[in-house]
């Protein structure tokens, strides 16, 4: 796959260009689906499937109050799009100047004249250009007088709910990330790096946590989650505690996991955290042997939630 950032970094003309745009946070079952129809008929026409994208994501240029948490950072999107088979990313910055730019030049000027589009597939809710006047319609109306076709894709269900980012992070801010899964097709995941912690973990409750730094924006609600880990390649299972510590009064927020059987030392490493299924709501305990024996229960619940996960 071959990821240009930029447009002004398109140098050579792609063979017949069947193109899709948007945002894709998530990299969800309904943007994958485009994917696959972009590939098909790419391949069909010995062409090019390429997703056009953003950074950041235009919320944060044109009102920031309204911009939301975005599920996949841009790193993580690239890497499930690239993971999806696409054969070129573009990716533009999107300033003011970018948003100033009408529906009509952004096609006649950058789809057609810089990337000789043939083939847009778009879905029937995206809207482009200054004040976000572009439409799939428009589009149908603008590809005649550039010569290509677009194919509107309705928009997709799940369990008769609608498949979105937007309904994505809904479930997972309430912490519901086993329904989250549904709509993204794999497990909802956040990176991040093991720092030093407060170490009560393993002096206190014999045992170990390891405290998470991550630059994802959207966090599951507070609570204690199974989860599944990615350490150096290799996956364990493991109890997420999201929040602030209460039976200790702590003010900080913390992320921390409890990996199942496993040694070894993880300060400075790089982890993935799959979220399984929330168990509870953060409590406070009387104390630290109360606190003991719920976590106790609460790796049994978890050893026998992961069973068909590991």
């Amino acid at each position: 796959m071959k990821i240009i950032d930029g447009i002004e970094n398109v140098t050579q003309k792609l063979p017949y260009p069947v193109l899709t745009l948007g945002n894709f946070d998530g990299v969800h079952l309904g943007h994958l689906a485009i994917f696959r129809m972009l590939k098909e008929r790419a391949r069909e026409m010995n062409g090019t499937s390429i997703v056009y994208t953003f950074v950041p994501h235009p919320l944060r240029v044109i009102a920031p109050e309204r911009a939301p948490k975005l599920l996949t950072t841009y790193k993580e999107k690239i890497r499930l799009i690239e993971e999806s088979g696409i054969d070129v990313i573009i990716c533009t910055n999107f300033t003011k100047n970018f948003a100033n730019i009408s529906a009509e030049d952004f096609v006649k000027e950058i789809l057609c004249k810089t990337l000789n589009v043939k083939e847009i597939f778009i879905g029937s809710n995206y809207l482009f250009g200054k004040g976000r006047k572009g439409s799939p319609e428009l589009l149908k109306i603008l590809g005649k007088e550039c010569g290509f076709s677009v194919t509107i894709i309705d928009e997709i269900s799940i369990d008769n709910s609608e498949l979105s980012s937007s309904r994505i992070r809904t479930l997972i801010a309430k912490g519901r990330v086993d329904e989250a899964t549904n709509f993204l097709g794999r497990h909802y995941s956040v990176d991040g790096i093991v720092v030093e912690g407060a170490k009560r973990g393993k002096s206190l409750l014999n045992t170990p946590t390891a405290n998470l730094l991550t630059v994802n924006e959207l966090l599951p609600k507070d609570g204690v989650y199974a989860v599944t880990v990615v350490v150096d390649g290799k996956i364990y299972g493991g109890a997420t505690n999201i929040g602030h510590n209460p039976t200790f009064d702590d003010k900080k927020f913390s992320f921390e996991t409890h990996i199942l059987d496993f040694e070894g030392q993880l300060l400075g490493k790089a982890l993935r955290v799959n979220f399984i299924k929330r168990l509870r709501d953060e409590m406070k305990f009387s104390g630290v042997e109360e606190l003991g024996t719920q976590m106790k229960k609460d790796i049994e619940k978890i050893r026998a939630i992961l069973k068909n996960h590991l």
